[in-house]
């Protein structure tokens, strides 16, 4: 079970750090995502800690996974998008965050999930011998743009040849730039979905 550690909240915190020094403070929620129905412990001191976020439901929604892909979910925080793709493909679903409270939490979430596993390290480090067929991602904007190009360039030599990088972002705040430079490292890009000013982009590896 998840523990509590109590201590005075970090001003130089954020989710996107290894370490969480805050009161954890769990909320459980229910939701209905892609026609399934899960149950999240979602806490303090990680993204979007009392709700689902709006991008992330967007792109578990519209995610395009095949019943034998090989997942990467990178940057799960508290797991939404990977316990929906174990739902989706029968192959492992990997979820990787450098956040130690946001693994904790994706592992509670994950528990009796065969085809799941929790990895927590930074950016690609825990599977930097490991190829997949989508890698899906809501990139951490708020730790700055050069982290997320970094997560883009890095994606295409961790995909299997015809595997794509699946990300989501608000397109006039950073996503429109994001899917430039998926373009750029891909040869292609394309949005794949759209709601509420966010949108899902699609870079497939030739």
């Amino acid at each position: 079970m998840v523990s509590l550690k109590k201590s005075e909240h970090s001003a130089s915190e954020h989710y996107f750090s290894k370490e969480q020094t805050s009161e954890l403070k769990i909320t459980e929620i229910k939701a209905r995502v892609r026609g399934f129905e899960v149950c999240l412990k979602l806490g303090s001191g990680t993204f979007s800690s009392k709700k689902i976020d709006e991008g992330s439901k967007l792109l578990a929604e519209k995610m395009r996974i095949g019943k034998h892909d090989a997942v990467l979910d990178l940057g799960c925080g508290t797991g939404l998008i990977g316990v929906i793709a174990s739902k989706i493909t029968n192959n492992r679903v990997t979820m990787t965050d450098v956040n130690e409270r946001a693994c904790l939490l994706a592992k509670e979430n994950t528990i009796g999930i065969e085809n799941a596993e929790v990895l927590c390290g930074s950016m690609y480090e825990p599977v930097k011998d490991k190829l997949f067929d989508a890698i899906i991602l809501n990139p951490p904007q708020t730790a700055g743009k050069k982290l997320c190009l970094e997560m883009i360039e890095k994606a295409k030599e961790h995909l299997n040849k015809g595997g794509s990088l699946q990300i989501v972002a608000r397109h006039n705040k950073g996503g429109e730039t994001l899917a430039g430079h998926m373009k750029e490292v891909f040869g292609n890009a394309e949005s794949i979905a759209k709601k509420g000013g966010y949108r899902v982009y699609m870079s497939v590896k030739d």
